[in-house]
């Protein structure tokens, strides 16, 4: 016998059961009911009925009995010549009008045979919308299990005026999963047990090996984490149904257990306490021990894989980001469909579409972000070059090397194809790290991290990367200055400034992306339209797109200034004026002349000359990316100089300033700080350096015979 689970001792105290029983459980693969498993349910219950629990029946199956039925009964009937003509699937709702009669006269047949009565109810989501209702049904349920009655509940999908499962937002229950959950609550049980053909929920689809039975669900551990397979071969549910509905029950205050119903004795286990199926409870969050939750444990498993993946060779490290991205093609279509959940999550709650924009994965973006671990994987090896090699004294030389920074802390908002750079750069380097994406994005990045994780080496540890689900944890980890390494925060300027302001840890980054163009008085004109429009238009709401247009007075002189308002028109681009320009040409007022728009819309401004241009882009810009349009070499020297910004470009579109276009392979972000990296940062910008010195017995001995030589043996290349 097994033992029992200390975590469901109030198991003890039940007394009111309603079991669940799934249409893959009651029928057989043809649709036929399966005799064995429900003759084995109501031995179960009858068990139970007379040991004084009272039992409560929610019985799926009807529509697939149903089925099988009418097509023997349409078989029968039917013309050998209508036979050969491809056949139209049968009326979901005579399936379950005839299902139903036959599913009924088994259970009163069989439990009559083991001396105990049935009863059948049928109900509408439509009925629970009447208190008089509930309360009639409640009284008639008291009434059935005083005397010791089995009352059997399905949806009376016969006559249900619901189009689809889940399609009508305002229905009382959807399915007979939730149905279950609603009766639970109702009728105050005290346990819901959810009847599957799978012992409970795992981490994965069932059938993949690598998916592990989860015993006892912890939303702050799990949420977001699960990848589900296919629904329910038969029903309308599956996996996700059962655990939506058990999540809705134990929240309100019923313990769940979802396990299978092939086995005959699985329903008396779990009411003996033993670890059968997956447990669902309101307190589950308080049985896990504070090391599973605990920040600083996340942080500091994080930096023990990373010592792990610096210990081993390039090769092998190239490995594992090449078996990541082939996991990512692999998993295209998953990815896809978990993104399109959440861009409907998005658009239901009403998001910018900028923000949207920004949380698409288009067409061929896995493909491409794929190649692009291909080609870091490619990159010589970043850890351990030297860079300076030294002769201190004879016989001592010493060597500055590349080094990971540690752990990493990754904030970051919309774009679930950060989180596969980011980690792609992280193992490249040897760092741990930890990623904290928007809730916008949440199935996305679940996914996304369950395939990268998947493929690392149970010898380093998936804890290399830690996908951090609430946003409660962000304030516990800002505080481990001494685990965590460096914080990079990828999102607005009020995320950013709210990070800086909360940890003592370094922060890289930048706030805002209020790029500038700057047309000098002698652009060539042509460039200057195509420089211009492919900045702003290219992808609007990317932070390297153009937000504020400067132009020389001049311009206005020979109306090439009102050929480019036509062009941005033209494009659709609403333009705001700054004070000069906003007079010359008649527009309207921009907000602020330090604004970043991320859509169709920027500011235009005039200036006197180069000197005005850079004045005004060192006063009002972000240091993110700026870029002069002339012929006028002088001119643009005196930009590319005194330009004080991460990236500066003399005739070329700010949106080249990108880790993948800048041959980065790929960028954890792009930074405006002025220490440890600016610009793009890829590869290099997540190293540090650290000095390895080898000598003979050299000793200090106040210097006195010491011969310092400091002689320079770094090989020139």
């Amino acid at each position: 016998m097994e033992a029992v689970d200390p975590t469901r001792a109030f198991l003890k105290d039940v007394k009111r059961i309603v079991i669940k029983v799934g249409t893959a459980v009651v029928t057989q693969n043809d649709g036929r009911l399966a005799l064995g498993r429900l003759g084995a349910l109501c031995e179960q219950i009858q068990a139970l009925n007379s040991q004084g629990f009272e039992v409560i029946l929610v019985s799926s199956g009807a529509v697939g009995a149903g089925r099988q039925r009418l097509k023997h009964r349409k078989l029968i009937n039917s013309r050998f010549g209508e036979i050969q003509k491809p056949q139209v699937e049968i009326d979901g709702k005579a399936c379950a009008a005839v299902g139903q009669n036959g599913l009924m006269a088994f259970y009163d047949t069989f439990f009559s045979q083991l001396d105990v009565t049935p009863a059948q109810l049928l109900v509408t989501d439509n009925d629970f919308r009447n208190p008089e209702f509930r309360n009639q049904l409640t009284e008639t349920v008291i009434s059935l299990l005083s005397l010791k009655v089995i009352p059997i509940f399905n949806e009376n999908d016969a006559v249900s005026t619901r189009k689809a499962p889940y399609e009508d937002s305002s229905g009382i229950f959807w399915d007979n999963d939730s149905l279950a959950a609603l009766l639970s609550l109702e009728l105050k049980a005290d346990l819901l047990v959810l009847l599957s053909d799978v012992d409970g929920l795992y981490s994965g689809p069932p059938s993949d090996p690598k998916s592990k039975l989860i015993h006892t669900y912890i939303k702050e551990k799990l949420e977001n984490t699960i990848t589900f397979g296919d629904k329910s071969r038969l029903g309308r549910g599956g996996m996700i149904a059962k655990v939506k509905a058990a999540v809705y029950a134990s929240n309100g205050g019923i313990p769940v257990v979802i396990t299978s119903g092939f086995s005959g004795d699985n329903i008396v286990k779990v009411l003996r306490g033993q670890k059968i199926g997956t447990l669902f409870h309101k307190d589950a969050h308080t049985w896990v021990s504070s090391k599973e939750l605990n920040a600083r444990e996340i942080a500091i498993s994080a930096r023990d894989s990373s010592r792990r993946l610096q210990a081993i060779s390039s090769e092998e490290r190239s490995k594992i980001l090449l078996d990541i991205a082939d996991a990512l093609e692999a998993n295209e279509k998953v990815i896809i469909n978990e993104n399109k959940a959440d861009i409907n999550s998005a658009k239901d709650f009403g998001y910018e579409t900028s923000l949207i924009s920004r949380l698409a994965l288009k067409p061929r973006k896995v493909g491409s972000l794929a190649n692009a671990i291909r080609v870091l994987a490619n990159m010589e090896e970043p850890i351990g070059q030297i860079l300076k090699r030294t002769e201190i004294s004879d016989g001592f030389i010493l060597e500055k090397t590349t080094s990971p920074l540690g752990v990493l802390l990754v904030i970051f908002e919309s774009r679930p194809e950060a989180l596969v750079q980011i980690a792609s750069l992280a193992i490249r380097t040897g760092n741990g790290l930890l990623l904290k994406g928007g809730k916008e994005a949440k199935r996305s990045n679940a996914i996304l991290h369950k395939i990268i994780t998947s493929v690392i080496p149970e010898t380093i540890g998936k804890e290399l990367i830690g996908l951090v689900t609430s946003r409660e944890q962000i304030p516990q980890l800002l505080k481990l200055d001494d685990v965590i390494d460096l914080v990079i925060p990828r999102g607005s300027n009020k995320l950013v400034s709210q990070i800086k302001s909360s940890t003592k840890i370094p922060v890289l980054g930048h706030a805002d992306g209020i790029c500038h163009v700057y047309l000098d008085k002698s652009a060539d004109i042509e460039m200057a339209e195509n420089v211009v429009l492919d900045s702003k238009t290219d992808y609007p709401s990317a932070c390297n797109a153009m937000e504020t247009l400067l132009l020389h007075k001049d311009l206005f002189e020979d109306g090439i200034a009102n050929q480019l308002m036509k062009d941005l028109y033209t494009k659709g681009i609403n333009i705001y004026g700054g004070p000069k320009a906003r007079l010359l040409l008649d527009l309207p007022e921009a907000s602020s002349l330090h604004h970043e728009y991320s859509s169709m819309s920027c500011t235009i401004e005039v200036v006197d000359d180069v000197d005005a241009a850079i004045h005004h882009i060192n006063k009002h810009g972000s240091a993110h990316t700026d870029c002069i349009v002339t012929e006028d070499h002088k001119a643009a020297d005196t930009f590319l100089r005194q330009v004080d910004s991460a990236v500066v470009f003399h005739n070329a579109s700010t949106r080249f300033s990108d880790g993948f276009r800048f041959g980065l392979g790929a960028e954890v972000g792009i930074s405006t700080s002025r220490i440890h990296a600016r610009g793009p940062v890829g590869v290099e910008g997540l190293l540090t350096t650290r000095w390895i010195g080898r000598g003979s017995g050299q000793v200090v001995d106040s210097d006195k015979g010491v011969v310092y030589t400091h002689k320079d043996l770094t090989q020139k290349t």
